[in-house]
């Protein structure tokens, strides 16, 4: 993953392994509102407000985001350019605005997933303060990428389980860094009994 900013603005490729199949893969992304489920690392809340027309064109969802630094983001996403049989598009606005693409390819038994992320921090402390921690913002980044590509996985492999006692030995996905701060704030609800 390579960041080169331009002002406040940032460009991201990421590429993930999976073991999967192309639909497998795009099953799993395109449930937008099960994000929170799987890769709660990263997305906080995933609400859809619009399913969109046909191949998932004009799908917008509602996000609230992090990563391991102590923020959140608020943000929208737009389904632009769906081909859900290679890849699609993606408009972010809000806290998080720009553009990005996913592209799937087969390679053997596993998929090559590749993001590519070109975006402007929109939140007003992070467009202030960018000029100065540019490389925590790329590493954080890195890290919810990994944190993606490890609970996609995991995820991968819990749908693929023949029965719920294998689907019980697939391990959990890994949790936001400040779960606990994140609570405190009311962004993350408390944990059931």
């Amino acid at each position: 993953m390579e960041a080169r900013p331009r002002g406040p603005e940032y460009e991201f490729l990421s590429v993930w392994r999976v073991a999967g199949t192309v639909p497998e893969v795009l099953a799993v992304l395109a449930d937008v509102p099960a994000l929170p489920g799987w890769w709660p690392a990263v997305y906080l809340r995933a609400g859809l407000l619009d399913p969109g027309g046909p191949g998932g064109a004009g799908e917008k969802a509602e996000l609230l985001t992090t990563g391991w630094l102590p923020y959140t983001l608020r943000w929208t996403m737009t389904v632009t350019g769906p081909d859900r049989g290679s890849g699609y598009g993606l408009r972010a606005e809000g806290d998080l605005a720009g553009t990005g693409r996913w592209s799937f390819e087969q390679d053997g038994p596993e998929v090559v997933a590749s993001f590519s992320w070109q975006v402007t921090a929109g939140k007003p402390l992070l467009r202030r303060m960018s000029w100065l921690l540019r490389p925590a913002f790329a590493a954080n980044h890195r890290w919810a990428m990994a944190r993606g590509q490890e609970s996609l996985a995991l995820e991968l492999r819990r749908r693929r389980a023949p029965d719920a006692a294998a689907r019980a030995r697939v391990p959990a996905p890994p949790g936001p860094t400040f779960g606990t701060l994140l609570r405190l704030c009311g962004k993350l609800p408390q944990p059931g009994p």
